[in-house]
Protein backbone atom coordinates (compact mmCIF):
# COMPACT_ATOMS: atom_id res chain seq x y z
CA UNK A 1 0.00 0.00 0.00
CA UNK A 2 1.18 3.10 -0.72
CA UNK A 3 2.11 5.31 2.64
CA UNK A 4 4.03 8.24 1.12
CA UNK A 5 1.23 10.46 0.24
CA UNK A 6 0.77 10.82 3.84
CA UNK A 7 3.26 12.79 6.03
CA UNK A 8 5.42 11.29 8.96
CA UNK A 9 3.55 12.89 11.65
CA UNK A 10 0.07 12.29 9.65
CA UNK A 11 1.12 7.95 9.95
CA UNK A 12 2.10 8.41 13.42
CA UNK A 13 -0.23 9.44 14.63
CA UNK A 14 -2.35 7.08 13.18
CA UNK A 15 -0.72 3.87 14.37
CA UNK A 16 -0.47 5.29 17.76
CA UNK A 17 -4.28 5.56 17.43
CA UNK A 18 -4.79 1.63 16.38
CA UNK A 19 -2.44 0.35 18.42
CA UNK A 20 -3.66 2.30 21.84
CA UNK A 21 -7.04 0.55 20.52
CA UNK A 22 -4.93 -2.78 19.83
CA UNK A 23 -3.35 -2.86 23.28
CA UNK A 24 -6.22 -1.38 25.58
CA UNK A 25 -9.06 -3.64 23.96
CA UNK A 26 -6.83 -6.39 23.96
CA UNK A 27 -7.51 -7.84 20.40
CA UNK A 28 -5.75 -10.72 19.09
CA UNK A 29 -5.19 -8.55 15.76
CA UNK A 30 -6.10 -5.49 14.32
CA UNK A 31 -5.98 -3.65 10.71
CA UNK A 32 -6.77 -0.23 10.01
CA UNK A 33 -7.02 1.59 6.95
CA UNK A 34 -6.97 5.34 5.44
CA UNK A 35 -8.64 5.91 1.69
CA UNK A 36 -7.87 9.15 0.02
CA UNK A 37 -9.60 10.33 -2.97
CA UNK A 38 -10.54 6.69 -3.81
CA UNK A 39 -6.82 5.11 -3.06
CA UNK A 40 -5.73 3.49 -0.23
CA UNK A 41 -2.94 5.90 1.44
CA UNK A 42 -2.28 4.24 4.95
CA UNK A 43 -2.62 0.88 6.55
CA UNK A 44 -1.35 -0.95 9.44
CA UNK A 45 -1.73 -4.47 10.95
CA UNK A 46 -1.22 -5.00 14.87
CA UNK A 47 -0.98 -8.53 16.67
CA UNK A 48 -1.04 -11.78 15.06
CA UNK A 49 -2.84 -14.37 12.97
CA UNK A 50 -1.31 -17.53 12.52
CA UNK A 51 1.75 -16.51 14.17
CA UNK A 52 2.00 -13.60 11.66
CA UNK A 53 1.19 -9.88 11.48
CA UNK A 54 -2.11 -9.47 10.11
CA UNK A 55 -2.26 -8.26 6.27
CA UNK A 56 -4.48 -6.05 4.20
CA UNK A 57 -5.21 -9.41 2.63
CA UNK A 58 -6.24 -11.48 5.76
CA UNK A 59 -10.32 -11.53 5.44
CA UNK A 60 -12.31 -10.75 8.41
CA UNK A 61 -15.59 -11.31 9.22
CA UNK A 62 -17.44 -7.74 8.81
CA UNK A 63 -20.89 -8.33 10.45
CA UNK A 64 -23.46 -5.72 9.86
CA UNK A 65 -21.41 -4.32 7.25
CA UNK A 66 -22.93 -6.89 5.37
CA UNK A 67 -26.10 -4.69 5.30
CA UNK A 68 -24.90 -1.93 3.24
CA UNK A 69 -24.09 -4.44 0.49
CA UNK A 70 -27.64 -5.66 0.36
CA UNK A 71 -28.86 -2.00 0.53
CA UNK A 72 -27.03 -1.30 -2.57
CA UNK A 73 -28.50 -4.69 -4.43
CA UNK A 74 -31.63 -3.51 -3.49
CA UNK A 75 -31.41 0.09 -4.75
CA UNK A 76 -30.01 -1.29 -7.90
CA UNK A 77 -33.22 -3.12 -8.33
CA UNK A 78 -35.01 0.16 -7.66
CA UNK A 79 -32.65 1.92 -10.45
CA UNK A 80 -33.88 -0.81 -12.83
CA UNK A 81 -37.63 -0.13 -11.88
CA UNK A 82 -38.06 -3.41 -10.84
CA UNK A 83 -39.49 -2.23 -7.74
CA UNK A 84 -40.32 1.21 -5.85
CA UNK A 85 -38.68 1.61 -2.45
CA UNK A 86 -42.53 2.22 -1.23
CA UNK A 87 -43.75 -0.83 -2.76
CA UNK A 88 -45.28 -3.03 0.02
CA UNK A 89 -42.57 -6.27 0.87
CA UNK A 90 -45.46 -8.91 0.02
CA UNK A 91 -46.02 -7.48 -3.35
CA UNK A 92 -42.32 -8.95 -4.48
CA UNK A 93 -41.70 -11.25 -2.02
CA UNK A 94 -44.73 -13.58 -1.37
CA UNK A 95 -43.23 -15.79 0.95
CA UNK A 96 -42.78 -13.05 3.58
CA UNK A 97 -44.19 -13.58 7.31
CA UNK A 98 -47.98 -12.34 7.21
CA UNK A 99 -46.97 -9.70 9.75
CA UNK A 100 -44.58 -8.38 7.44
CA UNK A 101 -46.49 -8.03 4.00
CA UNK A 102 -47.31 -4.91 4.42
CA UNK A 103 -43.69 -3.08 5.28
CA UNK A 104 -42.24 -1.00 2.71
CA UNK A 105 -38.85 -1.38 1.15
CA UNK A 106 -37.54 1.65 2.52
CA UNK A 107 -39.34 0.55 6.25
CA UNK A 108 -36.87 -2.08 6.76
CA UNK A 109 -34.08 -0.21 4.59
CA UNK A 110 -34.04 2.86 7.42
CA UNK A 111 -35.08 -0.50 10.29
CA UNK A 112 -38.49 1.98 10.76
CA UNK A 113 -40.43 -1.27 9.83
CA UNK A 114 -41.32 -2.07 13.43
CA UNK A 115 -40.00 -5.35 13.71
CA UNK A 116 -37.89 -7.73 16.01
CA UNK A 117 -34.23 -6.72 16.45
CA UNK A 118 -33.34 -10.36 16.78
CA UNK A 119 -34.47 -13.46 15.84
CA UNK A 120 -36.51 -16.27 17.91
CA UNK A 121 -34.09 -17.89 19.60
CA UNK A 122 -31.65 -19.59 19.72
CA UNK A 123 -29.32 -16.70 19.13
CA UNK A 124 -28.89 -16.58 15.55
CA UNK A 125 -25.57 -15.20 15.25
CA UNK A 126 -23.95 -18.70 16.86
CA UNK A 127 -26.43 -20.96 15.68
CA UNK A 128 -26.68 -22.48 12.16
CA UNK A 129 -28.69 -21.17 9.78
CA UNK A 130 -30.53 -24.79 10.00
CA UNK A 131 -32.33 -23.57 13.28
CA UNK A 132 -34.27 -21.65 10.80
CA UNK A 133 -34.81 -22.73 7.45
CA UNK A 134 -37.76 -20.91 6.15
CA UNK A 135 -38.01 -17.49 6.06
CA UNK A 136 -40.99 -17.39 8.08
CA UNK A 137 -38.79 -18.87 11.06
CA UNK A 138 -36.35 -15.34 11.32
CA UNK A 139 -39.34 -14.00 13.34
CA UNK A 140 -42.30 -15.25 15.89
CA UNK A 141 -45.50 -13.91 16.54
CA UNK A 142 -44.14 -11.07 18.55
CA UNK A 143 -42.19 -10.07 15.71
CA UNK A 144 -43.62 -6.71 15.17
CA UNK A 145 -42.62 -4.40 18.32
CA UNK A 146 -43.90 -0.97 16.97
CA UNK A 147 -45.79 0.53 14.15
CA UNK A 148 -44.62 1.28 11.23
CA UNK A 149 -43.18 4.14 10.54
CA UNK A 150 -42.82 6.01 13.56
CA UNK A 151 -39.71 5.10 15.22
CA UNK A 152 -36.09 3.87 14.42
CA UNK A 153 -35.91 0.05 15.69
CA UNK A 154 -32.26 -1.79 14.44
CA UNK A 155 -33.84 -5.29 12.78
CA UNK A 156 -32.10 -8.48 11.63
CA UNK A 157 -34.36 -9.87 10.62
CA UNK A 158 -35.89 -7.24 8.83
CA UNK A 159 -32.32 -7.13 6.49
CA UNK A 160 -32.90 -11.29 6.50
CA UNK A 161 -36.35 -10.24 4.72
CA UNK A 162 -34.47 -7.86 2.07
CA UNK A 163 -32.02 -10.57 0.92
CA UNK A 164 -34.50 -12.63 0.21
CA UNK A 165 -36.03 -10.07 -2.12
CA UNK A 166 -33.15 -10.07 -3.59
CA UNK A 167 -33.18 -13.49 -4.23
CA UNK A 168 -36.99 -13.33 -5.47
CA UNK A 169 -36.14 -10.79 -8.35
CA UNK A 170 -32.96 -11.84 -9.51
CA UNK A 171 -33.96 -15.54 -9.19
CA UNK A 172 -29.99 -16.13 -8.30
CA UNK A 173 -28.99 -17.07 -4.80
CA UNK A 174 -27.83 -14.21 -2.97
CA UNK A 175 -23.71 -14.74 -2.87
CA UNK A 176 -24.15 -14.66 -6.74
CA UNK A 177 -25.79 -11.57 -6.88
CA UNK A 178 -23.62 -10.05 -4.86
CA UNK A 179 -20.41 -11.26 -7.11
CA UNK A 180 -21.78 -10.18 -9.76
CA UNK A 181 -23.43 -6.78 -9.26
CA UNK A 182 -20.54 -5.55 -6.41
CA UNK A 183 -18.07 -7.62 -6.16
CA UNK A 184 -17.12 -8.52 -9.29
CA UNK A 185 -17.67 -5.19 -10.82
CA UNK A 186 -15.30 -3.81 -7.89
CA UNK A 187 -13.01 -5.81 -7.82
CA UNK A 188 -12.96 -7.18 -4.62
CA UNK A 189 -11.70 -10.76 -4.87
CA UNK A 190 -11.51 -11.58 -1.41
CA UNK A 191 -15.17 -10.87 -0.18
CA UNK A 192 -17.48 -14.10 0.46
CA UNK A 193 -19.82 -15.43 2.79
CA UNK A 194 -17.99 -18.10 3.73
CA UNK A 195 -14.21 -17.72 5.61
CA UNK A 196 -11.21 -17.95 2.77
CA UNK A 197 -7.61 -18.42 3.94
CA UNK A 198 -6.05 -16.59 4.67
CA UNK A 199 -8.63 -15.53 7.28
CA UNK A 200 -8.40 -14.48 11.31
CA UNK A 201 -10.38 -16.57 13.46
CA UNK A 202 -12.64 -15.07 15.77
CA UNK A 203 -12.47 -14.90 19.11
CA UNK A 204 -13.41 -14.06 23.07
CA UNK A 205 -11.50 -12.33 25.50
CA UNK A 206 -11.85 -12.94 28.97
CA UNK A 207 -13.04 -10.17 30.78
CA UNK A 208 -10.98 -10.56 33.98
CA UNK A 209 -7.66 -12.43 32.28
CA UNK A 210 -5.82 -12.49 28.90
CA UNK A 211 -6.98 -15.58 27.27
CA UNK A 212 -9.04 -16.19 24.45
CA UNK A 213 -12.02 -18.59 23.55
CA UNK A 214 -12.99 -18.93 20.18
CA UNK A 215 -15.81 -18.21 18.51
CA UNK A 216 -17.56 -20.63 16.09
CA UNK A 217 -17.51 -19.51 12.51
CA UNK A 218 -20.96 -20.15 11.47
CA UNK A 219 -23.04 -20.47 8.54
CA UNK A 220 -25.83 -18.33 9.23
CA UNK A 221 -28.46 -19.21 6.69
CA UNK A 222 -30.96 -17.13 6.11
CA UNK A 223 -29.99 -14.63 8.46
CA UNK A 224 -26.62 -14.41 6.46
CA UNK A 225 -28.01 -10.82 4.74
CA UNK A 226 -28.11 -9.30 7.87
CA UNK A 227 -23.97 -10.29 8.91
CA UNK A 228 -22.50 -13.18 7.14
CA UNK A 229 -20.09 -11.38 4.85
CA UNK A 230 -16.44 -11.70 5.45
CA UNK A 231 -13.92 -9.44 3.44
CA UNK A 232 -10.48 -7.92 3.45
CA UNK A 233 -8.88 -4.34 4.16
CA UNK A 234 -8.11 -4.32 0.55
CA UNK A 235 -11.62 -5.53 -0.57
CA UNK A 236 -12.80 -2.88 1.45
CA UNK A 237 -10.74 -0.27 0.78
CA UNK A 238 -12.10 -0.29 -2.68
CA UNK A 239 -16.03 -0.84 -1.43
CA UNK A 240 -15.31 2.48 0.22
CA UNK A 241 -13.98 4.39 -2.78
CA UNK A 242 -17.43 2.72 -3.80
CA UNK A 243 -19.41 4.67 -1.30
CA UNK A 244 -18.34 7.97 -1.91
CA UNK A 245 -17.92 8.44 -5.27
CA UNK A 246 -20.22 5.81 -6.77
CA UNK A 247 -19.27 3.73 -9.84
CA UNK A 248 -21.44 3.21 -12.95
CA UNK A 249 -21.14 -0.30 -13.58
CA UNK A 250 -23.15 -0.42 -9.97
CA UNK A 251 -24.31 2.29 -8.37
CA UNK A 252 -24.26 6.33 -9.62
CA UNK A 253 -23.00 8.78 -6.91
CA UNK A 254 -26.90 10.50 -7.62
CA UNK A 255 -28.16 6.81 -5.37
CA UNK A 256 -25.18 6.73 -2.78
CA UNK A 257 -26.50 10.47 -1.74
CA UNK A 258 -30.02 9.12 -1.36
CA UNK A 259 -28.66 6.09 0.67
CA UNK A 260 -26.51 8.80 2.70
CA UNK A 261 -29.56 10.83 3.70
CA UNK A 262 -31.41 10.38 7.01
CA UNK A 263 -34.34 8.49 6.84
CA UNK A 264 -34.91 7.67 10.11
CA UNK A 265 -36.34 9.48 12.93
CA UNK A 266 -33.69 11.37 14.79
CA UNK A 267 -33.79 11.50 18.40
CA UNK A 268 -33.41 15.24 19.22
CA UNK A 269 -32.63 17.90 17.22
CA UNK A 270 -28.96 17.17 18.10
CA UNK A 271 -27.62 14.25 16.43
CA UNK A 272 -24.54 11.75 16.58
CA UNK A 273 -26.04 8.30 14.90
CA UNK A 274 -28.70 8.09 12.92
CA UNK A 275 -29.70 5.52 9.58
CA UNK A 276 -30.03 6.36 6.06
CA UNK A 277 -30.82 3.34 3.54
CA UNK A 278 -28.83 0.67 5.14
CA UNK A 279 -25.97 2.95 6.05
CA UNK A 280 -25.54 4.18 9.73
CA UNK A 281 -24.58 8.17 9.12
CA UNK A 282 -22.37 9.51 12.10
CA UNK A 283 -22.08 13.19 13.14
CA UNK A 284 -18.47 13.31 14.38
CA UNK A 285 -18.04 16.56 15.69
CA UNK A 286 -19.61 18.72 12.55
CA UNK A 287 -17.85 16.00 10.31
CA UNK A 288 -20.84 14.18 8.39
CA UNK A 289 -19.31 9.93 8.04
CA UNK A 290 -21.79 7.31 6.37
CA UNK A 291 -21.26 3.69 6.01
CA UNK A 292 -22.05 0.93 8.92
CA UNK A 293 -20.37 -0.96 12.04
CA UNK A 294 -20.17 -4.91 12.29
CA UNK A 295 -20.49 -7.40 14.85
CA UNK A 296 -20.42 -11.13 14.92
CA UNK A 297 -18.88 -13.44 17.53
CA UNK A 298 -15.32 -13.16 16.79
CA UNK A 299 -15.54 -9.86 14.95
CA UNK A 300 -15.54 -6.03 14.84
CA UNK A 301 -15.56 -4.15 11.84
CA UNK A 302 -16.52 -0.44 11.02
CA UNK A 303 -15.88 1.71 7.52
CA UNK A 304 -16.92 4.87 6.98
CA UNK A 305 -16.41 7.44 4.19
CA UNK A 306 -16.79 11.32 4.24
CA UNK A 307 -17.45 12.52 0.63
CA UNK A 308 -16.88 16.07 1.56
CA UNK A 309 -13.29 15.69 2.40
CA UNK A 310 -12.60 12.99 0.00
CA UNK A 311 -11.58 10.44 2.79
CA UNK A 312 -12.71 6.87 3.96
CA UNK A 313 -11.72 4.82 7.31
CA UNK A 314 -11.88 0.91 7.66
CA UNK A 315 -10.94 -1.03 10.76
CA UNK A 316 -11.54 -5.13 10.95
CA UNK A 317 -10.67 -6.94 14.50
CA UNK A 318 -10.97 -10.20 15.22
CA UNK A 319 -12.68 -9.95 18.96
CA UNK A 320 -16.39 -10.36 19.75
CA UNK A 321 -16.07 -7.05 22.37
CA UNK A 322 -13.41 -4.18 24.00
CA UNK A 323 -13.22 -2.22 21.13
CA UNK A 324 -15.49 1.24 20.35
CA UNK A 325 -14.83 -0.17 16.73
CA UNK A 326 -17.50 2.96 15.29
CA UNK A 327 -15.53 5.41 16.96
CA UNK A 328 -12.09 4.04 16.22
CA UNK A 329 -12.77 4.10 12.42
CA UNK A 330 -14.07 7.90 12.92
CA UNK A 331 -11.09 8.62 14.58
CA UNK A 332 -9.00 7.67 11.41
CA UNK A 333 -10.91 9.74 9.39
CA UNK A 334 -10.64 12.93 12.05
CA UNK A 335 -6.63 12.65 12.06
CA UNK A 336 -6.12 12.24 8.46
CA UNK A 337 -8.48 15.38 8.42
CA UNK A 338 -7.16 17.36 10.72
CA UNK A 339 -3.16 16.91 10.15
CA UNK A 340 -3.52 17.19 6.15
CA UNK A 341 -6.56 19.29 5.48
CA UNK A 342 -7.95 18.67 1.96
CA UNK A 343 -5.71 21.20 -0.31
CA UNK A 344 -8.93 22.89 -2.67
CA UNK A 345 -8.91 22.22 -6.48
CA UNK A 346 -7.62 25.18 -7.98
CA UNK A 347 -10.38 27.48 -9.65
CA UNK A 348 -10.44 27.95 -13.07
CA UNK A 349 -13.38 29.67 -15.10
CA UNK A 350 -16.27 27.40 -17.24
CA UNK A 351 -15.08 26.11 -20.37
CA UNK A 352 -18.12 26.60 -21.95
CA UNK A 353 -21.66 28.29 -20.85
CA UNK A 354 -25.09 29.40 -21.69
CA UNK A 355 -24.97 32.76 -21.45
CA UNK A 356 -29.01 32.98 -21.35
CA UNK A 357 -28.49 31.54 -17.73
CA UNK A 358 -26.89 34.81 -16.81
CA UNK A 359 -29.44 36.56 -16.21
CA UNK A 360 -30.61 33.92 -13.65
CA UNK A 361 -27.90 34.72 -11.56
CA UNK A 362 -27.34 37.32 -8.61
CA UNK A 363 -29.80 38.64 -5.78
CA UNK A 364 -33.46 37.48 -5.75
CA UNK A 365 -35.12 38.08 -2.80
CA UNK A 366 -38.33 35.93 -1.30
CA UNK A 367 -40.09 38.76 0.69
CA UNK A 368 -37.49 40.35 2.68
CA UNK A 369 -35.00 38.19 2.58
CA UNK A 370 -32.21 37.74 0.46
CA UNK A 371 -31.03 34.48 -1.65
CA UNK A 372 -28.14 34.71 -4.08
CA UNK A 373 -28.96 32.16 -7.15
CA UNK A 374 -24.77 31.17 -8.78
CA UNK A 375 -24.16 29.32 -11.97
CA UNK A 376 -22.51 25.99 -11.65
CA UNK A 377 -19.36 24.49 -13.20
CA UNK A 378 -22.27 21.33 -14.88
CA UNK A 379 -24.86 23.86 -15.97
CA UNK A 380 -26.66 23.78 -12.78
CA UNK A 381 -28.09 26.91 -10.60
CA UNK A 382 -26.53 27.05 -6.83
CA UNK A 383 -29.15 28.74 -4.92
CA UNK A 384 -28.09 29.81 -1.33
CA UNK A 385 -28.82 32.84 0.92
CA UNK A 386 -27.06 35.64 0.16
CA UNK A 387 -25.54 36.24 3.72
CA UNK A 388 -25.47 33.54 6.96
CA UNK A 389 -27.09 30.65 6.86
CA UNK A 390 -30.60 29.50 5.18
CA UNK A 391 -31.64 26.76 2.56
CA UNK A 392 -29.78 25.91 -0.31
CA UNK A 393 -29.73 23.60 -3.16
CA UNK A 394 -28.70 23.23 -6.68
CA UNK A 395 -30.98 23.41 -9.36
CA UNK A 396 -31.15 21.08 -12.29
CA UNK A 397 -32.66 22.15 -15.81
CA UNK A 398 -35.49 19.99 -17.24
CA UNK A 399 -36.45 19.71 -20.59
CA UNK A 400 -39.80 21.73 -20.08
CA UNK A 401 -37.77 24.60 -19.35
CA UNK A 402 -37.91 24.49 -15.36
CA UNK A 403 -35.42 24.02 -12.56
CA UNK A 404 -35.62 20.56 -10.45
CA UNK A 405 -34.46 21.22 -6.48
CA UNK A 406 -31.87 18.45 -5.74
CA UNK A 407 -31.15 19.10 -2.33
CA UNK A 408 -32.71 19.75 1.59
CA UNK A 409 -35.58 21.86 1.83
CA UNK A 410 -36.03 22.06 -2.06
CA UNK A 411 -35.69 18.58 -2.95
CA UNK A 412 -37.90 17.82 -5.75
CA UNK A 413 -39.54 21.37 -6.08
CA UNK A 414 -39.66 22.99 -8.86
CA UNK A 415 -38.28 26.47 -10.02
CA UNK A 416 -39.77 27.92 -13.03
CA UNK A 417 -39.15 31.09 -14.77
CA UNK A 418 -42.12 33.69 -15.51
CA UNK A 419 -41.13 35.97 -18.11
CA UNK A 420 -43.13 39.40 -20.00
CA UNK A 421 -44.59 39.51 -22.87
CA UNK A 422 -41.54 40.81 -23.93
CA UNK A 423 -39.51 37.86 -22.90
CA UNK A 424 -38.10 39.49 -19.84
CA UNK A 425 -37.60 37.60 -16.57
CA UNK A 426 -40.19 39.24 -14.69
CA UNK A 427 -39.80 36.88 -11.17
CA UNK A 428 -39.08 33.03 -10.00
CA UNK A 429 -41.78 31.14 -9.26
CA UNK A 430 -39.43 28.13 -6.42
CA UNK A 431 -42.54 26.05 -5.31
CA UNK A 432 -45.17 29.09 -5.09
CA UNK A 433 -42.37 31.32 -3.63
CA UNK A 434 -41.62 34.05 -5.30
CA UNK A 435 -38.46 35.25 -5.84
CA UNK A 436 -38.42 39.16 -7.44
CA UNK A 437 -35.24 41.43 -7.87
CA UNK A 438 -36.06 43.81 -5.10
CA UNK A 439 -37.86 43.45 -1.92
CA UNK A 440 -41.58 42.84 -2.33
CA UNK A 441 -40.96 44.37 -5.64
CA UNK A 442 -43.50 42.81 -7.99
CA UNK A 443 -47.30 42.65 -7.94
CA UNK A 444 -46.55 39.71 -8.77
CA UNK A 445 -46.40 38.73 -4.81
CA UNK A 446 -49.20 36.97 -3.33
CA UNK A 447 -51.14 38.54 -1.49
CA UNK A 448 -50.13 42.42 -3.34
CA UNK A 449 -47.64 44.79 -1.87
CA UNK A 450 -48.95 47.78 0.01
CA UNK A 451 -49.25 50.72 -2.39
CA UNK A 452 -47.53 53.20 -0.16
CA UNK A 453 -44.52 50.75 -0.67
CA UNK A 454 -41.52 50.83 1.79
CA UNK A 455 -41.38 53.99 4.44
CA UNK A 456 -40.04 54.67 7.79
CA UNK A 457 -41.20 53.89 11.39
CA UNK A 458 -44.43 55.42 13.15
CA UNK A 459 -43.61 59.04 14.43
Amino acid sequence: MPEMDLLPATRRALLHRIATAQAEGRAPSLVGAVVRDGLPVWTHGRGLVGGQPPTTDTQYRIGSLTKTFVAVLVLRLRDEGRLDLADPLGTHLPAAPPDTAALTVAQLLAHTAGLASETPAPWWERTDGGCRPELADVLDADGVKHPAGRVFHYSNPGFALLGALVEQLRGKPLEQVLAEEITGPLGMTRTSLLPQAPHADGWAVHPWADVLLPEPATDTGRMAPAGQLWSTVDDLCRFAAFLAKGDPAVLPEATLAQMRTPAAPMDGPVWDLTYGLGMQLKNDHGRLLAGHTGSMPGFLCTLWVCPAEGLGGVVLANTTSGIPIGALGADLVRITAEHEPRIPDAWAPLETYDPALLELTGPWYWGPGGIAIRLGAEGELNLGPLTGSGRSSRLKAQADGTWLGLEGYYTGETLRVVRDAAGAVTHLDLGSFVLTRQPYGSDTVPGGVDPLGWRGGPA
